[in-house]
């Protein structure tokens, strides 16, 4: 069997610079649909952390172009992020239909900022014939830097020193390149990154997403794909460990709005580790719509894998109950104190005081911001006493739960600024020492009144799982989850990031009598 080919090919923007791009060609001699991909990283690695190496695809009969985007890899120019790539995007796709290999017929792939790369372009640009964002989003804010107002500080900064330690590569700035390299090795990353941006790095976009979550009025970027591009067959894949499943929810509605059929899927995946099967899911849809057009998908419009049973289940967004958060003050202390009681009116005057020590944070595993991501056993960490934990009696009969958990309750605080940090769990039947963790959120209260009580809501990250008779379900609270947000200080002069002296002893009083967690749909169209 013959190796696919390849060869590297310039385009000419209308400013003169090149891009530089790999292309790997079928057996034969065409013409083909071209797969393209616009990444960052470097051509040669093309997203092979997720993705089928570009011979594999190329063996399907496809064209495959992955092109290093301006500033990056082979390619000239300055890199600037998401604010170059309208205007690229729209040239590099008019060039790939003018190969001689083409036929005319392009899709694109990729994720995280190869997602983004495949939705934006400039006004009046023909649409790809078909479109596959994963795990991305439009808004720099919501789907990027910031959750409930506090940067992802392990996944932003990391990121943010990824990019720079490139920028450093490329200047033949090889202290620069040794010094990143050595705190990300080390983790002093997570306590000196925001001074290691500065210096590396400032016009970069972490740098600046950073600022802006700290700034009093900040100036945030939302893209807005065309509606023309929205129309168009597009599948979005998402991870219920991945930072950006809120992201990829978000262009599922607007495509919805736009007039278009979007398909979605939600697999037990984390940002880089992704199931079994993603691959030949991509392949079937691309050939339904670049060769075999009559063709259709093998998975309805919303296809989610149920975090407990681990099975494949089309959405249903039905209704769920709610439940009230119940406890005679001492859930912080005792694991087994705190209650979550569906459906009641009860309205008891009760508090729990919560005393978050950034000397001893609560840390963050799993979930979708942490440096763990994924499935985890919090257990250890819910008998803390700097820990509130609320479980529902045993559940009387099966329940699916599907969609976005969000937490409703009323706090005061005795410093300036805290950080609510929140995750779901269920406990098992019969399991001991067992709390697994399906979801978590996190809430940054930056402009405190000290001693007022104030309404908060945490919406945690989306799932579907079927909690079966004799399981439990858990909420747990506390006031940090380090490394995935910054500590608080509780001063609002002072960064939240590495534990520091300037760090407060915080007290979190979370006043009961109006608490309620409920499920919110996962789409609202």
């Amino acid at each position: 069997m013959h190796s696919i080919r390849y060869r590297d090919e310039d385009l000419q923007l209308r400013d003169g610079t090149l891009l530089k791009s790999r292309i790997w060609s079928p057996h034969g001699n065409g013409p083909w649909p071209v797969l393209l991909m616009r990444q960052p990283y470097g051509r040669e690695i093309a997203s092979t952390i997720t993705y089928a190496h570009p011979s594999w695809w190329a063996s399907k009969g496809y064209l495959v172009v992955i092109q290093d985007v301006r500033g990056q890899g082979g390619s000239e120019g300055v890199f600037s992020g998401f604010s170059q790539e309208a205007s690229d995007t729209s040239q590099t796709h008019n060039w790939v239909r003018s190969l001689p290999e083409c036929n005319g017929l392009l899709g694109t792939y990729g994720f995280s900022y190869q997602g983004l790369t495949q939705l934006i372009a400039e006004e009046g640009t023909p649409p790809p014939d078909c479109i596959i964002p994963a795990m991305t989003g439009l808004s720099e804010n919501e789907h990027w830097s910031c959750e409930g107002g506090a940067f992802w500080w392990h996944l932003g900064i990391g990121w943010g020193l990824q990019l720079a330690a490139q920028k450093a590569q490329r200047e033949s700035n090889w202290a620069a390149w040794h010094e990143i390299r050595e705190n990300l090795e080390s983790k002093k990353y997570l306590c000196n990154g925001h001074d290691l941006l500065k210096k590396h790095d400032p016009e970069g976009m972490a740098y600046k997403w950073l600022n802006l979550s700290t700034s009093k009025t900040p100036l945030w970027k939302t893209h807005e794909p065309l509606d023309s591009w929205l129309k168009k067959p597009l599948l979005l894949i998402g991870g219920w460990w991945d930072p950006h499943l809120k992201g990829v929810l978000d262009i599922f509605e607007k495509s919805k709005k736009a007039g278009g059929n979007p398909k979605l899927l939600i697999g037990p995946a984390t940002h880089l580790q992704w199931w079994d099967g993603a691959q030949r899911t991509q392949l079937d849809f691309f050939d339904s719509h670049l060769k075999e057009k009559t063709k259709e998908i093998h998975f309805p419009q919303i296809n989610i894998w149920n975090l407990t049973t681990k099975n494949w289940e089309i959405s249903l967004q039905h209704k769920t109950p709610t439940w009230n958060l119940s406890s005679e003050g001492l859930a912080s202390v005792s694991h087994l104190e705190g209650c979550l009681v569906p459906n009641s009116d009860l309205k008891a005057d009760s508090e729990v005081n919560l005393v978050h020590d950034p000397w001893r944070p609560i840390p963050s595993i799993g979930g979708h911001l942490s440096d763990t991501a994924g499935e985890a056993n919090r257990f250890k960490l819910d008998i803390r006493p700097d820990v509130a934990v609320f479980t529902s009696n045993p559940i009387l009969k099966d329940l699916r739960l599907e969609g976005i958990p969000t937490l409703f309750l009323e706090t005061k605080c005795d410093r300036e600024s805290f950080d609510l940090f929140v995750a779901l769990s269920i406990i098992p039947s019969g399991v001991k020492n067992t709390a697994t963790q399906l979801s978590t959120g996190v809430l940054r209260i930056a402009n405190c009144d000290r001693g007022k009580k104030s309404a908060r809501k945490i919406r945690l990250q989306p799932i579907l799982a079927t909690f079966k008779a004799g399981d439990r379900l858990r909420i747990s609270i506390s006031g940090s989850g380090w490394p995935a947000i910054g500590i608080n200080p509780g001063q609002k002069q002072y960064l939240c990031q590495g534990p520091s002296p300037h760090c407060l002893v915080t007290t979190i009083s979370l006043l009961l009598s109006n608490s309620k967690l409920k499920f919110e749909s996962l789409i609202s169209i």
